[in-house]
Formats: structure tokens, sequence, C-alpha cells
């Protein structure tokens, strides 16, 4: 028995990195060789672990924080971050012998952005079956990235489906091929055209047709429903057999750092809420419209109030 059934409050398990962001915004990022003079530097909170479980807690779940952090400055201000948030932090442990995760961040003008990851505690991480099943047992997702090891990401899976939770799986950053046995413990795959066009050779921004055989690629691997985002273009999901096309508004953007994340906090709480699969595409939208009008990583992330007040996201095709 999850812990709901489209009544009451979700609960969502994020487990993945925390970092502290160092970002730079500049006019353009320089080419290889080249130095620019940047217009300002700020530290801010992100790691997609924990940028993803504040998406989830926003948009009215409960989250559970599964990662590490170091016994250092950085790591006690992320803790305390997402605690001010309501995020449940038992599980984040600290490495005593690891620096906390940082990611020096450059944002263009445009709103753009490069990241540079140095992972640190995150790559520690370890699954303390013991610790982490009685969680999963009570909860309705499992959320998970790549910044962490993938042998853990493999064996926090195996354990989710063991105990009836679902695994949602956002495969950022892609390092390489992923192990064949992780891809059917997959309920739902979110990714971008960069991740879809590293894990399966396809462009998916060459037109429809080539997102739709991208989606389809992953689906033999065994996963039933996927989401490729496609920035300001909008979205393409399948659903089993059932594919559609989601168009995004036309927004000022000021930075897109987080905006994926956002999205996939917003669709996961669909999800644990019981929503059609469109209608959590069409939320996980709306929340990154809002997000990549706000400069920041976490601090950029909508409320589920906030998000359901923007703008109206455009209709759905089937394709």
């Amino acid at each position: 028995m999850t812990a709901t059934d489209g009544v009451g409050q979700p609960t969502v398990v994020c487990l993945g990195s925390l970092n502290m962001d160092m970002r730079v915004d500049l006019s353009q990022a320089p080419l290889s060789g080249e130095t620019v003079m940047a217009n300002s530097m700020h530290y801010l909170p992100g790691g997609k672990g924990a940028n993803q479980a504040l998406g989830c807690v926003r948009q009215g779940a409960r989250v559970y924080m599964v990662g590490n952090v170091g016994a250092d400055a950085h790591g006690a201000s992320l803790v305390r971050g997402l605690q001010a948030d309501g995020i449940d932090t038992n599980h984040v442990l600290t490495d005593p012998h690891s620096p906390t995760g940082v990611a020096m961040v450059l944002v263009e003008q445009t709103g753009q952005n490069r990241i540079v990851v140095v992972g640190g505690a995150n790559q520690t991480l370890r699954v303390h079956a013991a610790a982490l099943e009685p969680v999963l047992r009570t909860a309705d997702v499992l959320v998970m990235q790549l910044e962490t090891p993938v042998s853990e990401v493999l064996a926090a899976a195996r354990l989710a489906q063991v105990n009836g939770c679902k695994v949602v799986l956002n495969p950022s950053p892609v390092q390489g091929a992923l192990p064949t046995a992780l891809w059917p413990l997959v309920d739902t795959l979110v990714l971008n055209e960069t991740e879809a066009f590293a894990l399966c050779g396809t462009d998916v921004s060459v037109n429809r047709n080539a997102a739709i055989q991208a989606v389809r690629h992953f689906q033999l691997l065994g996963v039933p429903r996927v989401v490729i985002t496609l920035g300001g273009a909008g979205a393409v999901a399948a659903d089993g057999e059932v594919l559609t096309y989601h168009p995004a508004p036309q927004v000022q953007v000021v930075d897109t750092t987080a905006a994926g994340d956002t999205f996939l906090g917003a669709l996961v709480v669909g999800l644990a809420r019981k929503f059609l699969f469109t209608q959590c595409v069409r939320q996980g939208i709306a929340a990154a419209s809002l997000c990549v009008q706000t400069a920041g990583a976490q601090a950029s992330i909508p409320t589920l109030a906030q998000t359901m007040e923007s703008a109206p996201v455009p209709d759905w095709e089937t394709l």
C-alpha cells in the first residue's frame, strides 16, 4: 500500500547529489584558450538530487532526501536549506573524508548555461538497505539521477522494485552506457535532447519522428513511460503505446539552471497522485516555464500554488 492513491499527500524519496553551486554570470562563455571577464559570482545551493527533492516538496509531496555531504560549511548549509523547505534529511550522511560536491555554473546573458561538477562526497554515496527499505515501503516514487555512482542507483532501483515503489530516472549527466539490468526497473524515464542523443544516438531536435524513434528505443529496453524534454519546444512523451507532443508556452528566459529538475519534480508529484500521464507532463512544463524566468537553481523552483497560477500550457497533441 503506497502513501496515497490520489488522495492526500504523496511521498517521494530522492536519492542523489547535493552540491554548492558557484554561479558565474557573464555575457558569453569563453572559447577554448580564451579569458573573459564575468559580471558577478554567487554561491547557491544546488545538486540535481537536492533540486529535484525541492521540486517535489514545493509541489506538495512529503520528501525524503538520501545523499552525502562533506564535513564542511557547504554541506551544513545545504542540509539546512533542505530542512527549511520541510524535507526529511535523516538519510543525508556526512563523509568526513570527502568535501561537499560543488558545481561551476556559467550563465550567459541568453539564460543558457554550462556546468562543470566536482562530485566530492556524492561519489561516496552507498545504499544501506536496512535504512532505506522502511522508507521505500511507504513511498510512492523513488527519484534518481546520475551524479552519484551508477552502481548505487541500480542497487536502489532493485530495492524499490522489491518494496513496491515506482522508479523515476533522470539519466543526467550521462556517463556512458547504463547497465542493461537497470532499464526494466525504471517506471518512467525523463531526459533531455542531449541525454537522449548520448544514450541512443538519435538527434531528437531534427523532427518529431526522430523524437518518436528515440522514445521507442528506450521502451524496447524495458521502460514503459518516457519523456524527452525539448527545452522551449516542449516535450515528447510516451505512455505505453500512446505518444503525445506537449508544446511549451513562450516566456522570457533568464536562467535555465534547474529547469529540468523542476519539470521532473512536478511530473513526479503528479505521478504519485495518480494523475493522467499527459496531465503530469503538462504540470512539469508549467513549472519549468516559471523556473526559467528566475535566476538561480533552488531559488527558481516554484511552488504548487505558483504553478497553478501560471500562464496556461498549450494543449497536447496525439502523435
